[in-house]
């Protein structure tokens, strides 16, 4: 799949967004696709560590609209669902390099990372309010306990950027670089990791998640049913139409 871009080079697995001319828009192929190869590295011992990267301009723009409309999500076995499990309970490091802007998934897929790399363009949004739905991948719940409340109601209520010295400070990134060094410093540090023992990084990391594991999972299944609800309801179709007509949305009278 050339809008994905999957290599396994040094014991790290790298997923890339290759899809550049649409902003690395993600379609259902491409949850499928990062679903897939996260799966087979769970058990695969040549694989210890991930790292997602998308461009050094753009991270991902979120989800394709065009193919969400097309394909819209179809309960907790539609592959974006079933990518966000995967990911929420992959127990080797998984790493992000984020240039660019980072949209909705792109954002929230960030908080099942644990070491993500930031150029110093990336700016972060979770823009599901203006689309008439709810967050997602457990942002709910992982957004104020990493943000604290007032700033995650800032990002999810109001759906505006914040850019990535405000991540940094909100423990979203580890790390600023020039976009041209986000990439070549995660595979650095992915390296690092996969040089040290296996055992030790999944235990480490399965105790540090372990108090939030069961009310993340419960979370999402909560989140899915009514994102799910919300796409057939007037507010997303306003929103989604008015996307694919190049115009404002009119919520007055939703």
């Amino acid at each position: 799949m050339t809008d994905l871009l999957i290599d396994t080079t040094d014991g790290v697995l790298t997923i890339t967004l290759n899809r550049v001319a649409k902003k690395n828009s993600i379609t259902a192929a491409m949850y499928g696709g990062m679903a897939e190869a996260l799966a087979l590295a769970f058990d695969d011992a040549a694989v210890r560590a991930v790292v997602f990267q998308g461009h050094e301009t753009i991270f991902s723009a979120g989800n394709d609209i065009g193919d969400f409309l097309n394909a819209p999500v179809s309960g907790q076995d539609s592959p974006v669902f079933l990518f966000l499990r995967t990911i929420s309970t992959f127990p080797k490091p998984v790493l992000a390099a984020v240039c660019g802007p980072a949209v909705g998934i792109g954002t929230t897929l960030l908080f099942h990372c644990d070491l993500v790399y930031a150029g110093d363009n990336a700016a972060f949004s979770m823009p599901f309010v203006n689309l008439g739905l709810c967050p997602e991948a457990g942002s709910s719940y992982l957004a104020p306990q990493l943000m604290g409340y007032g700033r995650a109601a800032e990002a999810l209520l109001l759906g505006e950027p914040f850019m990535a010295e405000a991540a940094l400070e909100m423990g979203l990134i580890s790390r600023i670089v020039p976009p041209t060094e986000a990439a070549a410093l995660a595979q650095r540090q992915a390296r690092k990791l996969a040089a040290k023992p296996l055992s030790s990084l999944i235990e480490t990391k399965r105790l540090m998640k372990l108090s939030q594991a069961t009310t993340v999972a419960s979370r999402m299944v909560e989140e899915g049913a009514s994102f799910g609800r919300m796409l057939r309801e007037p507010a997303a179709r306003e929103a989604f139409t008015a996307f694919m007509e190049k115009r404002k949305p009119d919520f007055s009278k939703i």
